[in-house]
């Protein structure tokens, strides 16, 4: 007991210094922004409930930003036209507190109980890890909505529903319905042959945005035919914060980016994630199916500002996951842990914004595109399960199964040596790497 004891302490301990840490880090790091694109939304909606006007004529003074989501989003977030501006923002704080926690405990936990981790403690450093990951601060400082988007998505693709539910692709559906750049996930579904969870995404994504034109079918009928296609409300393509290939081919030429460039990259990017997608579904390994969908995403999508890379996390979860899964002191290991500690303090360093007033040069194009190169690693590095390979006469439904009785997604246990009674009962199962 007193050992017990002893080990909680030093946890607590070692939580705090790490929290005092990250405080100490964002004072300095983190960039304020006033909670910028929440006080868009907010101006929005309380221009088009109270003051009579179109959502989509709303521009935030002195700038050329606007109201940018479909209907059905400016739906779900019509009660902020009835808050404060101080409770808005406590909403919106709090519920992205709240939807980054649960994905990262869902990501976090199976690697914690695989090594025998305090489950609380991995999640309480993991939380603080990613408070100082760029991409989170920046969304939680812009007020934005990419951690309730991931939260839905991620309940879909790591199978949180039971198997076979009517449910499965309503979150994706839903996601989709506010903000389009989630429909690279109905894809997924469609191209790793969950034909039923497609489908039903397709229809909740149709049934929300119906919905959102019946109740608001002038605001609906401008987003379709005029809003969506103005690309002058999201900003420059060439600016340092646009990290998807789209900004980095207009920074080779910002008054002139070339569109066929780009479209040769997205088309060999698509590629690369359709056949990486196909053997992680084949694998059953939803989550790196997850994973590699949210870093395509990242890619292809014309505009990816900084706070849309929180879609990396799944990623750089599953490297540490497969990292601490291969045999200690082995290559394999440190390779991946190697590379998920580069890629986040990367990621949390602000290194871009050194180009951010002259990205000419080569040294231009490489720093101010460091997260675009980091995307394209992880498509193209993020490990795949391998599917247990079955010896004697295993059970079928036992071989290679990455999900546990309460449907979460593991990571292989290579080493892990089964009672002699089990290995008998099992028929000698061995999972291989």
């Amino acid at each position: 007991m007193a050992q017990g004891a002893r080990r909680t302490a030093a946890q607590v301990i070692a939580v705090v210094v790490l929290a005092v840490a990250v405080t100490a880090f964002l004072s300095v790091a983190a960039a304020r922004h006033g909670f910028f694109d929440l006080r868009v939304y907010y101006g929005a909606l309380n221009w088009w409930v109270h003051d009579g006007g179109e959502i989509y004529d709303y521009l935030r003074a002195g700038t050329q930003y606007g109201f940018t989501y479909p209907p059905f989003a400016a739906l779900l977030m019509l009660p902020m036209a009835y808050l404060s501006w101080h409770a808005a923002i406590t909403v919106s704080v709090v519920a992205t507190v709240l939807a980054g926690t649960v994905v990262i405990w869902w990501l976090v936990d199976p690697i914690a109980r695989r090594c025998g981790w305090t489950r609380w403690f991995a999640l309480a450093v993991a939380l603080c890890l990613a408070a100082a990951y760029e991409p989170m601060r920046e969304t939680v400082n812009f007020g934005q909505v990419n951690m309730l988007l991931l939260v839905l998505v991620a309940a879909d693709l790591l199978r949180l529903l039971p198997a076979g539910s009517r449910w499965a692709g309503v979150g994706i559906g839903l996601a989709t319905a506010i903000k389009l750049t989630p429909g690279i996930f109905i894809v997924h579904l469609l191209v790793t042959g969950r034909w039923r969870a497609a489908f039903t995404a397709m229809g909740a994504a149709a049934g929300a945005t119906l919905l959102a034109g019946a109740l608001f079918p002038d605001s609906s009928r401008e987003f379709w035919t005029s809003a969506l296609w103005n690309t002058d409300r999201v900003g420059e393509l060439a600016f340092i914060s646009n990290q998807s290939l789209r900004g980095a081919v207009a920074r080779l030429d910002p008054a002139h980016p070339s569109t066929g460039a780009w479209l040769v990259l997205v088309l060999a990017t698509l590629a690369v994630w359709v056949w990486r997608s196909r053997a992680a579904a084949a694998a059953g390994d939803q989550t790196a199916g997850l994973a590699l969908t949210g870093v395509t995403m990242c890619l292809v999508s014309p505009v990816t500002w900084v706070h849309h890379l929180v879609w990396l996390l799944p990623a750089l979860i599953l490297l540490v996951g497969h990292g601490l899964a291969a045999p200690a002191r082995g290559r394999r290991r440190a390779v991946l842990l190697a590379a998920a500690a580069i890629g986040y303090a990367f990621l949390s360093s602000r290194i871009i914004w050194s180009w951010d007033e002259n990205f000419g040069g080569i040294d231009g194009f490489l720093g101010s595109n460091t997260y675009v190169w980091i995307s394209v690693a992880l498509l193209l590095g993020v490990p795949i399960r391998r599917p247990a390979e079955p010896i004697g006469h295993a059970p079928a439904q036992r071989r290679g199964s990455a999900v546990e009785a309460g449907g979460v997604p593991q990571l292989p246990q290579p080493h892990r040596v089964a009672p002699a009674g089990e290995r008998h009962r099992i028929g000698g199962l061995l999972a291989v790497r």
